[in-house]
């Protein structure tokens, strides 16, 4: 949604004046098959650098879950030239910015420089792509790092620990069913080999992109990219194929009972992403519903489950239009003080009914619009979101130029397709609803870290 991607930027921190100009893109394949994408903005003399891996949780499978990210923890603990720590400490002499994230379809690596030090991320990434040393003793405790990860952010989280168990019922066979952070059974058993063969498989420059947006001529690019990455060889890497899941056969539900202080409804309906779908214009639509019901507080959802009906403390709506494989359309919610989750659950039953017989409002298409356009703006001002717009769309297997569809194709939705999408995707045979039953509070007991969501980031 439009609304989670403003917040993403002002956390992010990276602005700056949004100009009139309207940026150009320009990208080269090195003869080792790195893509490299730049994208000029001169509005500041910054740099955002990001290596994108095409591989993440879904790539995984049983016995190996969180692999990725422990390794992508591993990727800063030193290559053959570098010792542990080394890479951080040179991006902070040089004033800049660094860290990666594991996502279920990627993981990526990003720099914020000065404009002249672009070179010095060019270095630093092209040597751990190639000469990382996996060290046992770093693996230890790096693991030890992403299982106390794990307890605090999901196995302590209440609300964390019922998405986790109810991404694995809704999902039957598509890999997505899998944490990104790993099961715990799995991470305590991951050994250093099981890494080692990981980053070997996967860590080639012909399965990377190279994204970098910021004050920059594409030629200087292009020629540090040869420079430092275009010795590389390429690797020969396994195939893999998409996420797929089967046909769901009815309604699943689950029941999670663990100490929390307020239950928690989750709700989702199996729907395509945009690779997947076979009318493209179907997961707009789909990015559109989601906004009539959670998008600001003149939405459905806060507007009559919130303030009206006063049946939920909170809902929520989410879908994900860009990944791998088919996604769900998910609604969520805390029901208010004295209602029960069976209420909340009908309240959103409801919500889902309305939209699926009676078309959406003229304003409330108007809304969402404008919703879209104002925070294409926000986006454009920040370059590390230019370069993850970039970076994931390339790496889950698009093209860079969607983005730039985004608004357009969000604009060209009609009330009728919204109402098509809602018939046709959110119905029981494709619905799994997860319910977490409190248990009571340990006094004793911190309470729990807030949630990330999807990414898992160093």
């Amino acid at each position: 949604m439009m609304l989670r991607r403003i917040a993403l930027i002002a956390l992010l921190g990276l602005a700056a004046p949004l100009s009139a100009t309207t940026p150009s893109v320009h990208e080269h394949t090195l003869d080792n098959g790195l893509k490299v994408i730049v994208k000029e903005d001169h509005r500041a003399p910054v740099v955002v650098s990001q290596v994108w891996y095409k591989v993440g949780s879904s790539y995984e499978h049983n016995g190996i879950t969180g692999v990725s990210h422990v390794l992508e923890h591993m990727m800063f603990q030193g290559t053959k030239t570098h010792p542990p720590g080394e890479f951080s400490r040179i991006i902070a002499s040089h004033g800049g910015r660094e860290n990666a994230f594991t996502s279920r379809d990627y993981t990526a690596y990003f720099q914020q420089l000065e404009k002249d030090r672009l070179e010095v991320s060019f270095e630093l990434e092209a040597d751990r792509m190639r000469n990382l040393a996996l060290n046992d003793e770093f693996f230890q405790k790096e693991r030890r790092v992403v299982m106390e990860e794990r307890r605090l952010r999901t196995e302590d989280n209440p609300q964390a620990l019922t998405a986790e168990r109810f991404n694995a019922v809704a999902y039957l066979t598509s890999p997505y069913r899998n944490p990104v952070i790993g099961w715990m059974e799995d991470l305590q058993r991951l050994t250093l080999q099981d890494l080692q063969s990981w980053y070997e498989s996967w860590y080639a420059p012909n399965n990377a992109t190279l994204v970098v947006v910021g004050d920059v001529r594409p030629d200087e690019v292009f020629a540090l990219a040869q420079k430092h990455f275009g010795v590389l060889e390429r690797r020969p890497v396994p195939a893999v194929a998409p996420p797929l899941e089967v046909e769901q056969r009815g309604l699943a539900r689950l029941t999670v009972k663990v100490p929390a202080e307020l239950p928690y409804l989750i709700m989702g309906y199996k729907t395509p992403v945009l690779k997947t779908a076979g009318e493209t214009w179907e997961p707009y639509a789909l990015e559109v519903l989601a906004g009539i019901l959670d998008g600001g507080a003149s939405a459905r959802f806060a507007r009559e489950l919130v303030r009206g009906q006063q049946v939920a403390a909170g809902a929520g709506a989410g879908y994900n239009l860009y990944a791998r494989g088919d996604g769900l359309f998910t609604l969520s919610g805390t029901p208010a003080q004295g209602r029960t989750m069976e209420e909340l659950e009908q309240a959103l039953r409801e919500q889902v009914r309305r939209v699926r017989e009676e078309p959406v409002t003229a304003a409330e298409l108007e809304r969402v619009k404008a919703q879209v356009v104002a925070g294409n703006v926000y986006e454009r001002d920040s370059l590390f979101y230019q370069a993850m717009q970039i970076g994931i769309l390339e790496t889950v297997g698009l093209d860079w130029r969607v983005a730039d569809e985004y608004v357009d194709r969000v604009k060209a939705v009609t009330a009728e397709q919204v109402q098509q999408v809602a018939r046709k995707y959110l119905k029981d045979e494709s619905l799994t609803v997860a319910v977490l039953d409190p248990l009571p509070l340990d006094p004793n007991k911190p309470r729990p870290m807030p949630n990330n969501g999807g990414d898992h980031v160093r």
